[in-house]
C-alpha cells in the first residue's frame, strides 16, 4: 500500500462515466457523489489537494453544494488550511450563505477575527443573504476584537433581517456586548427575550457581568436563574465560582461544588482548577490542596493556582515544594508560576529562597523577568529590611521602575524608619505623575505623621481640584449565603443600630483584655477621643460585629477586605478571637490572616 492516495482507493470511480441516454442530470449527480465520497476520505492536506484537482477535472467545482463541501472540509478538518481554503473561496464566483458562513467560522477558529469581519462585509457587498448561522460567529469575532461599533451595526442588521427574536443570535449579542464592556446593552438584549430565556441566555448574561468584575450581580443573576427552575451548565458555574472567589462567598461556592458533583460525572480541568481557586481564596487552603491532590490530570495552571493560594496564606515552604514537584512531573514553570513562587517567598519572608528562584528563572529557564517579578523581589527585600539592596536592584533593572515598585520601597522604608530612602521613593513616585489617588494619600500621610497639617490640607485640596477620590476601604462578610458589605463609619445597613450596640459591647470586653486603640493609625488633626471613635467603626470591625450577631457560637467568621489591614484592626481581631472563641479569617489586598486564640497566622509579618 506504499504511496497509496485517497484517489487510488477509488480507481474504479475515476473511469469515464458514460451518461445514461438522455440523463445529463444523473451524470452530474454521480460526479457530485464521487466528489463528496473522496472528500470524506481525506486524511491530510496533500490528499485533499489531489481530490480538489480531480474535482476540477470532473467539472463540478462550480456547483454550490460541492464548493461548500470543499471549503468546509478544508476549513473545519484538524489538518485543514485557511490559506488554501481562501484560495478556493476566491475562485467561487457566487458563494452562498453556507460557504461564507464556513469561511467566517474558519477565520474565527484560526483567531483571524478581522478576516472574519471582512468576509461578512464581502457578503454585504455581494448581496449574499445572512441567516441565523451567520450572526453568532460574526458577533464572536466582534467580541474578541472588542469591536463595539461594528457590533452595534451588526445588531442593526439583525433587526433588519427580522432575527431579533432568534434566541441563538440574541445570546451571541449578550455575550458580545458583555465582552466589549457594555453590560447595560447586554442587559437590554437579555430583558427583550422575556419568557424565551434559555440556559445559554442566562450563561451569557452571567458571563458578561463576570468579565467586568460585577461579582455581586453575578450571584444575584445565578439566584434568579435557579428560581426560574433552570440548571446551570459547567461554563456558567465557572463564572459563579469566580464570583464566590472574589467575594469570599464560601458557602455558596460549596453549594456550586455539590451541584457539580451531583450532576456531572467527571469534572474537566478548568472546573477543577476553578474549585481549587475558590477554596484557597475563601480561606480553606486544606480543602483546595485536597482537591488538587485528587486531580487525575494536573496542568501548569493548576499548579499556578495552588502555589498562588499557598502564597497568600503565607505557606512559603509548601509553595516551594510544589514548585519542585512541577519539575518532577515534567512540567516547565512559566513566568506566572515564578511570580507566584516569588510571592510565596515574599509573604513568608524567605529572602534567600526568593533570590534563588529569581536567578533560576532568569538564567536556568531563560525567562526574562517582567516588571511584576522585579516588583515582588523589591517588596521581598524591603519587607526584610534590606533597603539598600532593594535600591541597588531598582537601579540595575533593565526596565524602568513603575509606581508599584516605588510604592513598595516607600512603604518598606517607612516601616523600617529609613527617611533617606523614604524621601527618594516619594520623589520618584511623584515624578511619574500617575494621578493615582493613593499616591496623594501616601504623601498626605507622610505630612500628617510629621504633623504638618497645612501641607496635608494642601494635598487634599489638590486631590479635590483634580477630581481624584480614594477608593474607600470596605469589608465583605457572608452570612446565611448572603454577602454583606460594610464601609468605615457605615450607617446605611438596615441593622445598623444592632451592629453599633454590638460594637459597644465588644469595646467593653476588650478593655478588660488590655486592648488599647492604636490612634497613630488616624492621620487627622483631631483629638485622641475623636481618633478612638474613628477607629471603633472601621469596616472590618463592623463586619465582625454583624457576623457575631448572626452566626452561632463557635462558628468561623470569614471577611474579605479591598485594602490592606491596618495594625489596629489586626490587634483588635486577635483579641476578639480570644474573647468570643472564634476562628476569624480575613483576606486583605495582600494575603490571608487566620486569627485563633489571639494569634495570627502571619506572625505579625504582613
Amino acid at each position: 500500500m506504499t504511496g497509496t492516495t485517497v484517489l487510488n482507493l477509488q480507481t474504479h470511480l475515476l473511469l469515464p462515466v458514460k451518461d445514461p441516454p438522455g440523463s445529463q442530470e444523473l451524470s452530474f449527480r454521480l460526479k457530485e457523489q464521487e466528489s463528496l465520497s473522496l472528500l470524506k476520505r481525506c486524511k491530510n492536506l496533500e490528499e485533499f489537494k489531489q481530490v480538489h484537482s480531480h474535482i476540477l477535472k470532473l467539472g463540478v467545482s462550480c456547483d454550490s453544494f460541492v464548493a461548500g463541501n470543499l471549503v468546509a472540509t478544508c476549513v473545519l478538518s484538524a489538518w485543514g488550511s485557511m490559506d488554501y481554503a481562501c484560495s478556493i473561496f476566491e475562485q467561487i464566483e457566487e458563494p452562498g450563505s453556507f460557504v461564507c458562513n464556513t469561511m467566517i467560522k474558519g477565520h474565527v477558529k484560526a483567531l483571524n477575527w478581522d478576516q472574519a469581519l471582512l468576509v461578512y462585509c464581502e457578503m454585504l457587498e455581494r448581496g449574499v443573504r445572512h441567516d441565523n448561522f451567520t450572526y453568532p460567529i460574526v458577533l464572536k469575532a466582534c467580541a474578541w476584537l472588542v469591536a463595539i461599533e461594528e457590533g452595534k451595526q451588526i445588531h442593526g442588521h439583525v433587526f433588519k433581517l427580522g432575527l431579533e427574536n432568534d434566541v441563538f443570535v440574541q445570546n451571541s449579542l449578550i455575550s458580545m456586548f458583555g465582552k466589549c464592556g457594555k453590560v447595560q446593552l447586554s442587559r437590554s438584549v437579555f430583558e427583550q427575550l422575556m419568557d424565551q430565556k434559555s440556559v445559554a441566555s442566562w450563561s451569557a448574561i452571567i458571563s458578561a457581568h463576570a468579565s467586568l468584575g460585577l461579582w455581586s450581580e453575578c450571584l444575584k443573576l445565578y439566584g434568579d436563574m435557579r428560581r426560574e427552575g433552570l440548571r446551570a451548565e459547567e461554563s456558567t458555574l465557572v463564572s459563579v465560582l469566580s464570583a464566590c472567589t472574589h467575594l469570599g462567598a464560601l458557602n455558596l461556592g460549596r453549594c456550586c461544588h455539590g451541584f457539580l458533583l451531583r450532576n456531572i460525572s467527571e469534572l474537566n480541568v478548568i472546573v477543577e482548577t476553578s474549585l481549587i481557586d475558590m477554596y484557597v481564596k475563601c480561606g480553606c487552603v486544606e480543602k483546595g490542596l485536597s482537591l488538587f491532590q485528587k486531580m487525575t490530570k494536573k496542568n501548569r495552571l493548576s499548579y499556578t493556582v495552588v502555589i498562588c493560594g499557598l502564597a497568600i496564606h503565607g505557606h512559603g515552604r509548601e509553595a516551594l515544594e510544589l514548585y519542585s514537584e512541577m519539575f518532577r512531573e515534567g512540567l516547565k514553570p512559566d513566568d506566572a508560576v515564578h511570580l507566584s513562587v516569588l510571592s510565596a517567598c515574599n509573604h513568608a519572608g524567605l529572602v534567600e529562597e526568593g533570590l534563588q528562584c529569581f536567578k533560576r528563572m532568569k538564567y536556568e529557564h531563560e525567562i526574562q523577568p517582567k516588571i511584576q517579578h522585579y516588583g515582588c523581589l523589591v517588596d521581598l527585600m524591603g519587607r526584610a529590611g534590606r533597603l539598600e539592596e532593594a535600591m541597588q536592584l531598582i537601579n540595575s533593572m533593565p526596565i524602568r521602575p513603575n509606581d508599584v515598585i516605588w510604592r513598595s520601597l516607600l512603604s518598606a522604608s517607612r516601616v523600617h524608619k529609613n527617611p533617606g530612602i523614604e524621601e527618594i521613593a516619594a520623589e520618584k513616585l511623584f515624578q511619574l505623575n500617575m494621578h493615582n489617588p493613593s499616591d496623594y494619600v501616601v504623601l498626605s500621610n507622610l505630612y500628617a505623621q510629621a504633623q504638618r497639617w497645612d501641607n496635608v490640607a494642601r494635598i487634599r485640596t489638590e486631590m479635590a481640584s483634580k477630581g481624584l477620590t480614594q477608593t474607600p476601604g470596605s469589608s465583605l462578610v457572608e452570612v446565611r449565603r448572603e454577602v454583606h458589605k460594610f464601609v468605615s463609619q457605615d450607617m446605611s445597613h438596615p441593622q445598623c443600630k444592632r451592629i453599633y450596640e454590638m460594637i459597644h459591647q465588644m469595646e467593653w470586653q476588650l478593655r478588660f483584655e488590655g486592648y488599647s486603640a492604636d490612634t497613630t493609625q488616624v492621620l487627622l488633626d483631631v483629638d485622641e477621643e475623636e481618633k478612638r471613635e474613628r477607629l471603633k467603626y472601621h469596616s472590618q470591625k463592623l463586619a465582625i460585629a454583624f457576623a457575631l450577631i448572626h452566626t452561632s457560637q463557635g462558628s468561623p467568621i470569614r471577611i474579605v477586605r479591598n485594602l490592606r489591614m491596618c495594625s489596629d484592626c489586626h490587634t483588635y481581631t486577635k483579641f476578639i478571637s480570644i474573647i468570643y472563641q472564634r476562628q476569624i479569617t480575613v483576606r486583605d489586598r495582600n494575603r490571608f490572616h487566620h486569627f485563633e486564640d489571639g494569634i495570627c497566622s502571619c506572625g505579625d509579618y504582613w
